[in-house]
């Protein structure tokens, strides 16, 4: 079959759903990647580690007044569109709590209200929503005095684009929930995003400049003012923050040097029998997720190429209904937004601290986050508690995958963390109040663990 006849049933399919301008020219970027053999496979091989990074330490703090100014032209942009289906949640992920009472989004508003009230700057919140998102997440901002920033949009919503059959690698039809047909085109989407809504050129009529961007179940992704007067002085395009790999890291992406430039290699890029990907010894520096974008350097950009910048193609397998393993295999085209950092001239990346990557994906990231690994501090601040790298949790997936299970297990509430290394679950174990885990622990089930019992150590 050939590729341009595939190209235009996906392309007429996504602009008789909407797709319009900078969108449907990524999507039509995606569909000639795809038509390469090895469409988006980065073998291991063929890349080089990179050598040390410029540190955040090192960055001097700007003097009041600059601060102020900088962070006047900045917007903390968080992406807000998952609905973590993966812990059996049904609304958004950024609604639950990450500690007693308090959400994700309550801890990010803290964040920004707490910012602008230290360095005097306006410092908008704008989020990335999915229209399942939207209505809910908007809900709880509101709740927040003050929080809105006239002249600048809450929010804009993702792109979304047809699913493809994976044997003839035409548009998927599924009639019995026609909703399933489509599918957001990953986080790289934010460029034609903001391009397409609008956003990208009210945030310039309003006066910003720089946008942070990182996702919304990443709590330690703070605005920095050393970061923010880094960029603007030294005229960065692009930045992208990178942190040390550690055994937790090792399904994450990570950059390395291909062909001369540096490059983050996804999950779904490595060709099958690759083992290399997840050597965090050899790869070194992992992609938080976190990143900075001068917003005129992006609109001259698009202005050349309404599809810019220029992202690898992620080749994303799935079925057609993820709750249903029989339902038709699908690809779903994606890219990652900090895989620009291979195509924007002049792009950085930047060492970070642990503190600023502490994503929640898993019941495992969960528990270590309401535990007392981590303080929520009143300027919404996820302060680590522990020495290194920090507690690595596995829980077994048959009991504990999902948020109703894992609730039911621990009633009372996380087991104390911070002087652990590795906790291990296997089975069905429930755990009493007040547990104490010290250095690495692995609990067989079927257990119960009485309250204040002390395992390990």
């Amino acid at each position: 079959m050939e590729m341009p006849d595939v190209a235009a049933a996906v392309l007429a399919k996504a602009e008789a759903g909407g797709v319009r301008g900078a969108e449907l020219a990524a999507l039509r970027g995606r569909l000639r990647q795809l038509h390469h053999r090895q469409a988006g496979l980065l073998p291991g091989d063929a890349l080089e580690p990179l050598a040390d990074l410029p540190r955040l330490d090192e960055l001097p703090d700007p003097p009041a007044a600059q601060a102020r100014d900088v962070l006047g032209r900045l917007v903390v942009v968080k992406l807000n569109g998952g609905l973590g289906t993966s812990m059996g949640l049904s609304g958004p992920k950024s609604l639950l709590e990450i500690k007693a009472g308090t959400s994700f989004l309550d801890v990010l508003a803290a964040q920004v209200l707490a910012l602008r009230e230290r360095h005097g700057a306006r410092l908008p919140l704008v989020l990335m929503n999915s229209l399942t998102t939207r209505g809910p997440s908007l809900d709880v901002l509101r709740r927040h005095e003050g929080l809105r920033v006239p002249g600048v949009p809450p929010d804009f919503l993702q792109g979304r684009e047809p699913k493809i059959r994976a044997d003839d690698l035409q548009p998927v039809a599924w009639p019995a929930d026609p909703e399933l047909e489509w599918c957001p085109p990953g986080h790289g989407d934010i460029y034609p995003a903001l391009a397409a809504s609008g956003t990208l050129d009210a945030l310039l009529d309003a006066g910003l400049r720089y946008a942070f961007v990182s996702n919304s179940d990443n709590l330690g992704a703070v605005a920095d003012a050393r970061i923010a007067a880094w960029l603007a002085a030294e005229q960065v395009p692009f930045a992208l923050e990178a942190v040390r790999g550690t055994p937790a890291d090792r399904k994450g992406g990570h950059l390395a040097r291909y062909r001369g430039r540096v490059v983050l290699r996804e999950t779904a890029q490595v060709p099958e029998g690759d083992t290399s990907f997840t050597d965090v010894e050899r790869w070194r520096w992992y992609n938080t997720n976190n990143i900075w974008i001068d917003l005129r350097a992006l609109k001259d950009l698009q202005a050349a190429d309404p599809s810019a910048p220029a992202l690898p193609l992620i080749v994303n397998r799935k079925t057609v209904d993820p709750r249903d393993p029989a339902s038709t295999p699908v690809i779903q085209l994606e890219s990652a937004m900090g895989a620009a950092i291979g195509s924007i001239p002049g792009a950085r990346a930047l060492h970070v601290p642990r503190s600023r990557f502490a994503p929640v994906k898993t019941t495992d990231d969960l528990l270590v986050v309401r535990s007392d690994a981590y303080e929520l501090t009143s300027d919404g601040q996820m302060k680590p508690s522990f020495d290194g790298p920090g507690p690595v949790v596995t829980l077994d997936k048959d009991f504990f995958k999902l948020l109703p299970g894992f609730e039911q297990r621990f009633p009372a509430g996380a087991p104390s963390l911070r002087r652990c290394r590795r906790f291990d679950v296997e089975g069905d174990v429930s755990f009493g109040a007040n547990v104490v885990v010290l250095g690495d622990v692995r609990v067989t089930g079927p257990r119960h663990v009485a309250d204040g019992q002390v395992l390990g150590g």
